[in-house]
C-alpha cells in the first residue's frame, strides 16, 4: 500500500476569528476615558476664559429707549443700548436725557434717584449728577451721555458725534 501526502485545505488561520476583549483591556478603555474627560473639564474653561466669544452688536449707534407718553417728570428708566444697560431720564421740566447706565468705577448698573434727582450706583454709593458727573464717591469718570431725539411717539437714543 502506498501512501501519499494530503494536502491540508486551505482555511484561515484560527487568529482572523475576533478575540474576546480581556476585562483588563477593557478597564484601561475605561480608566483613559475618565482621565481624557476630567483633563477637557480642566482644559475647556481654560480656553473659554483665554479665547472668549466675539461681542455681537458692539457697534450699535442708536437705540429705541421708549415712547413718550411712558415716564412721568422726575422718573427713569433702564433699556438695552447695544449690549449694555443705558438710563432714560425724563426732567422735572420734562426735557428727556440719556447717559449710560454703566458706572465708571467697577461697572456696577446705576439708578436715578427722584427724590434727590441724582444717578446713584449702589456698589460704592458714588452718586452722578443730572449731566452725568461724577459728585460723590468712586467714580473716577462722568458717565458716556447719549443725544435724545423724540420722533413722533418714540424716543431715539443715539452716540454723540464729538467733532
Amino acid at each position: 500500500m502506498v501512501t501519499r501526502a494530503v494536502s491540508a485545505p486551505a482555511c484561515e488561520p484560527a487568529e482572523s476569528v475576533a478575540k474576546p476583549k480581556s476585562r483588563r483591556s477593557a478597564l484601561r478603555y475605561l480608566m483613559g476615558g475618565s482621565l481624557a474627560a476630567v483633563w477637557m473639564s480642566f482644559v475647556y474653561p481654560l480656553i473659554r476664559y483665554l479665547i472668549p466669544p466675539a461681542e455681537a452688536n458692539t457697534t450699535t449707534n442708536e437705540a429705541l429707549a421708549g415712547a413718550t407718553g411712558e415716564l412721568k417728570p422726575n422718573s427713569a428708566k433702564t433699556f438695552r443700548f447695544g449690549n449694555h444697560p443705558a438710563l432714560l431720564i425724563r426732567r422735572p421740566d420734562g426735557q428727556y436725557q440719556s447717559m449710560s447706565a454703566v458706572c465708571t468705577h467697577l461697572g456696577c448698573t446705576v439708578q436715578y434717584q427722584p427724590e434727590t434727582q441724582q444717578i446713584w450706583c449702589p456698589c460704592h454709593n458714588g452718586r452722578y449728577d443730572l449731566n452725568g458727573r461724577n459728585v460723590q464717591g468712586p467714580p473716577p469718570r462722568p458717565l458716556v451721555t447719549f443725544d435724545v431725539k423724540v420722533r413722533g411717539e418714540e424716543i431715539h437714543v443715539s452716540r454723540r458725534q464729538d467733532a
